[in-house]
């Protein structure tokens, strides 16, 4: 498995959108541990790669490079998909 390097075009790392993950969650969560669902990795919301130039923003594992959390703003309101995260753990 590839480490995704925070250099690469168009990445960020998730502190970046702290504010929307907030809206959304209605607490700041990127302290917060997430376990991937993927490969079992366990580090804080704040240090997943956002890449957030498309429809909605995509959170990924920076060990295997799954999806761990997305989300898109839609008329009716936002989606969450949180499925790639086993569990969200608050610190």
């Amino acid at each position: 498995m590839r480490r995704i390097a925070l250099d690469e075009p168009l990445v960020l790392d998730a502190n970046a959108v702290a504010g929307e993950l907030a809206e959304l969650m209605g607490v700041d969560v990127t302290a917060f541990v997430a376990r991937c669902a993927h490969c079992g990795n366990r580090d804080a919301m704040g240090s997943l790669r956002a890449w957030v130039h498309g429809p909605g923003i995509v959170l990924r594992c920076v060990i295997c490079s799954q999806v761990v959390v997305r989300w898109v703003r839609r008329p009716d309101g936002p989606r969450l998909d949180l499925r790639g995260a086993a569990y969200l753990e608050p610190r």
